[in-house]
C-alpha cells in the first residue's frame, strides 16, 4: 500500500449536524459495493468507532493529535488503512474545534491537513435556505489549507427547500454531493456519555447501520464522493505506517513457570472503551492477549498473569457486575498477589469497594458513585509513582470523560500528576495496580506496554 490511499474527512460546522450518520452510512454503503473501507475517528471517542467497525468489518481507529502527537496521525492512519481501497475519517465537533485553548490542535481541520485529505461538510439545513451560502463560504475560506471538496445537506424538508439550498451552494462554488431528507433521519439512542455502544444494542445496531447506509446510498452521489477521495494524492510528509513492534518470530513470552504469558483484557457490554493499538502493543511485547466478559465469565482466563480493564459503562451494569461474585473475588486475588493490573475509568470503578452502594472487587479502598457533574477534557499528565504501567516521571497526555466520583480511602499512592488544565493528583498505585480516570493512548508511549508485559513475567 502506498501513501496515496484514497481518503475523505466527513466534518460539520458543529456537533449534532449528522456527521456520524453520514460517515457511518458512507462507510457501510461503500463496503456494500465491495470496497475495503478503512474507518477512522478524529478525537478520543470510543463509541463511534464501534459503529464504524460494524459498517466496514474492520477495526475502527482513532486519530488524535493531542493524545498521540501530530507526528503519529499519518502513521496511525496508514497502519489502519493497510490493504484498503478507501478510507473515511469522521471528524469531531465542529470542523475547527479542538483542544480548549490550544488553537487548531486536535481539531478535524488539523487532522485533514496532516492527512492531505479533502473535507466533505455535513450541514444541518433544517432552519436555513440562502444563508447556507454564507455558512459554507465561511468554513471554506477560514483556513485556505483545508480543502472543502463538497457539502452534504442534511435535514432538508422539501423539493423547494432543496432547490434553494443547491442554488445557494452553487453561488459559492462548492458542489452538493448529497441531500438527506428530514423525514428519513436515522435515530440512534444516547445517554449520559453519548450514543449507546454497539456491544449493548445487538441486532438493533446492525439495523441502525443498515438504515444509515440506505439513507446515504439514496441521498448521496457515491461516485462523486469516491472520485473526490481518489483525487487526494499522496499523504504529505512521506510517513511510513505505524507498527506496534517487530513481527513476532517466536511463541509468546513465557512466565517463570514456562506457560504462555497471558494478559486478560476486559470486554463485553460493560467495558467497550479501548483502542485497538493497546492489544496490538501487548501482543508485540510478547503477551498472549485473551478477552473475557465480566458480565458473563465467573473466572479469569486460565493462567492470567496480568489484567487490563478499560473504560465503558459499569454504572449501567453495576448490579450485574456486583452479582458476579466469583469473578470479583478472582480479580481481587490476582491484584493481591501483586500481578500487574491496569485500569482506566470504568476499570477504576470496578476495582473500588463499591459503586452506588453495590459491592465491586474491593481491590482499592475507595467508594464510587454516579455524579451530576460531567468531567470532560484533555489532560497533560506525568506519572508521580512507579507502577507496572509507567515509571515515575513518564509524561503522557490523556482524556477524562465521566459522570462519576471516587472517594478514596488510605494506602494507595497517586497515579498521575495533572499538569494542565489544572494541577492536581489523581488515581491509585498500589502493589501491581495502576488505576485512574485518565484514558491514554499507548501508541504515544509504547514503553508502557513493554513495561507492563515485563512486569507480568517477573511478578
Amino acid at each position: 500500500m502506498t501513501s496515496a490511499v484514497p481518503r475523505l474527512v466527513i466534518a460539520a460546522p458543529s456537533s449534532g449536524s449528522g456527521k456520524t450518520t453520514v460517515a457511518t452510512g458512507l462507510m457501510a454503503a461503500l463496503a456494500a459495493r465491495g470496497l475495503a473501507v478503512s474507518p477512522h475517528k478524529v478525537g478520543p471517542d470510543y463509541i463511534d468507532p464501534g459503529y464504524h467497525a460494524l459498517a466496514t468489518g474492520r477495526v475502527g481507529r482513532n486519530l488524535d493529535a493531542y493524545l498521540c502527537g501530530t507526528e503519529l496521525v499519518a502513521p496511525l492512519f496508514l497502519h489502519g488503512a493497510r490493504g484498503c481501497d478507501i478510507a473515511v475519517v469522521e471528524g469531531v465537533m465542529g470542523l475547527y474545534d479542538g483542544a480548549a485553548g490550544e488553537g487548531e490542535l486536535a481539531s478535524t481541520a488539523q487532522v485533514a491537513k496532516l492527512l492531505g485529505a479533502p473535507v466533505v461538510l455535513v450541514v444541518d439545513a433544517s432552519s436555513q435556505a440562502r444563508s447556507v451560502a454564507a455558512l459554507v463560504h465561511g468554513f471554506v475560506s477560514w483556513d485556505p489549507e483545508v480543502r472543502v471538496g463538497g457539502v452534504i445537506l442534511n435535514k432538508v424538508g422539501s423539493d423547494r427547500h432543496e432547490a434553494l439550498l443547491r442554488e445557494a451552494s452553487d453561488s459559492v462554488g462548492v458542489p452538493v454531493l448529497g441531500v438527506l431528507r428530514r423525514a428519513r433521519q436515522v435515530s440512534t439512542p444516547s445517554r449520559h456519555l453519548g450514543l449507546v455502544p454497539v456491544a449493548e444494542r445487538g441486532t438493533e445496531a446492525v439495523e441502525a447501520v443498515e438504515a444509515m447506509a440506505a439513507l446515504v446510498s439514496d441521498g448521496c452521489d457515491l461516485e462523486a464522493l469516491v472520485g473526490l477521495a481518489r483525487a487526494a494524492g499522496p499523504l504529505p510528509g512521506g510517513f511510513a505506517p505505524w507498527t506496534p513492534g517487530p513481527a513476532p518470530t517466536h511463541d509468546p513470552a513465557r512466565s517463570d513457570k514456562g506457560s504462555p504469558l497471558r494478559v486478560a483484557v476486559a470486554g463485553g457490554a460493560a467495558f467497550t472503551f479501548s483502542y485497538a493499538e493497546h492489544t496490538e502493543l501487548l501482543a508485540a511485547a510478547g503477551a498472549e492477549v485473551v478477552t473475557f466478559d465480566p458480565l458473563r465469565d465467573e473466572e479469569l482466563p486460565e493462567g492470567t498473569a496480568g489484567l487490563v480493564v478499560g473504560g465503558g459503562f459499569p454504572e449501567v451494569y453495576a448490579a450485574e457486575l456486583s452479582a458476579n461474585e466469583p469473578l470479583r473475588k478472582a480479580v481481587a486475588e490476582l491484584a493481591l498477589s501483586g500481578a500487574p493490573v491496569a485500569a482506566e475509568c470504568a476499570g477504576l470503578l470496578y476495582l473500588c469497594r463499591e459503586l452506588d452502594g453495590m459491592p465491586m472487587c474491593g481491590v482499592l479502598d475507595a467508594s464510587a458513585r454516579m455524579s451530576q457533574r460531567l468531567t470532560l477534557g484533555y489532560r497533560d499528565a506525568v506519572a508521580v509513582s512507579d507502577s507496572a504501567l509507567a515509571a515515575a516521571g513518564t509524561r503522557m497526555r490523556g482524556h477524562e470523560f465521566h459522570r462519576t466520583a471516587v472517594e478514596p480511602g488510605a494506602g494507595a499512592a497517586p497515579a498521575w500528576g495533572m499538569r494542565a488544565p489544572e494541577r492536581r493528583v489523581e488515581g491509585f498505585v498500589e502493589r501491581g495496580v495502576h488505576a485512574s480516570y485518565l484514558h491514554t493512548h499507548w501508541a504515544s508511549e509504547p514503553g508502557v506496554a513493554r513495561r507492563f508485559v515485563e512486569r507480568c513475567r517477573t511478578s
